[in-house]
């Protein structure tokens, strides 16, 4: 399996690795097996936060045995250095280790102030300093933020989401990553689940040699896809091109990568999914979208009092009012061509 330098860091870690957002919706038994085949098939770096319920507990329970054969990383989105050092020293306890690899501030919506004595960064630099953690990176959905974060010089690394129907901005991220020497890690490869073919994906980004991406994985088929697509140098052909350029086409435009931005909804619309609908139904098992429970969740879309306080939020300015609108028309639009089939 490849290994890939980290930037600056020096911290070495397998091309791909796993990202352990997922293992939160898996019961014990089964996620601890889960994270345990993906270290015997030769992933050695595993990415959580501290906002995934017990992902970092069952990580724990996983992997404390190898702790010293494999990289950690984790997050906390507080704002505040006291925060930060709650959550670094429950990270601690949770994945049953002394030390964090790399710790992240996580999905950022501005660069954190390493002047602030009583702010997130001062709470790295504390845990830094009494051995608790060796790296400190940054995560964020915004270009302009991360931009910014990877230009401050303050910060090792960069997760940011990276996919084949990226932005071409977006996509010179990973250059500027390494001309400052920063560890590029790709979250979001499969654009919030819409793109379904690993071989291209792992093609994708096999052209990057600076860049780790985490793949969610939740199921041993998925951990098993992975696990051969990084055994094999994969490389983009003709066939992977058609398929990447056929994607391209097909979600331009005004697509939502479910980053949950825009959550909550004050009238309790699920904006992550709803606003991806025709997509969802078009590309995965469409039969799943359209039970009662679902199809009351679409149709609460009618209750927006438009107070586009989604769209203020959204990291990509789309427009999401009217984006959720149209997903509730053509919901029904398919509902009602395919209703005999249900």
């Amino acid at each position: 399996m490849q290994q890939i330098r980290l930037g600056k860091t020096e911290l070495t870690v397998t091309k791909p690795a796993m990202g352990c957002l997922p293992v939160q919706r898996c019961g014990d038994e089964y996620a601890v097996e889960l994270l345990q085949r993906a270290y015997d098939g030769g992933i050695r770096y595993f990415d959580t936060a501290n906002s995934y319920t017990d992902s970092e507990k069952k990580m724990g329970m996983a992997l404390a045995d190898v702790r010293d054969s494999i990289i950690i990383s984790t997050k906390s989105a507080s704002s505040t250095k006291e925060g930060v050092l709650a959550h670094i020293e429950n990270s601690l306890k949770m994945l049953k280790t002394d030390r964090i690899d790399l710790f992240q501030f996580h999905c950022v919506p501005a660069v954190p102030d390493p002047n602030d004595e009583n702010g997130a960064y001062a709470g790295a630099l504390e845990a830094k300093a009494r051995g608790w953690i060796d790296h400190i990176g940054v995560t964020t959905h915004s270009i302009d933020v991360a931009e910014q974060c990877v230009d401050s010089g303050w910060f090792e690394t960069m997760q940011f989401p990276f996919s084949y129907i990226s932005s071409e901005r977006d996509l010179a991220l990973a250059e500027r990553c390494r001309k400052h020497d920063m560890g590029f890690i790709a979250m979001k490869g499969l654009a919030g689940g819409m793109l379904t073919n690993a071989r291209a994906c792992t093609a994708f980004m096999n052209q990057y040699d600076n860049v780790a991406p985490i793949w969610g994985i939740q199921k041993f088929e998925e951990l098993d896809e992975w696990i051969d697509c990084g055994n094999e140098d994969i490389r983009l052909d003709d066939e992977l091109l058609a398929i990447i350029k056929k994607d391209r086409e097909e979600l331009a435009g005004s697509f939502c990568r479910s980053c949950g931005y825009c959550m909550p909804c004050p009238v309790g619309i699920d904006i992550r999914q709803c606003a991806r609908m025709n997509m969802l139904i078009r590309r995965s098992p469409w039969r799943q979208y359209f039970t009662p429970e679902w199809q009351a969740k679409m149709e609460r879309i009618n209750d927006c009092i438009g107070c586009r306080s989604c769209a203020g939020k959204c990291p990509y300015h789309l427009d999401t009012p009217n984006l959720l609108k149209y997903m509730l028309k053509d919901y029904k639009e398919f509902y009602e061509a395919h209703k005999s089939e249900i």
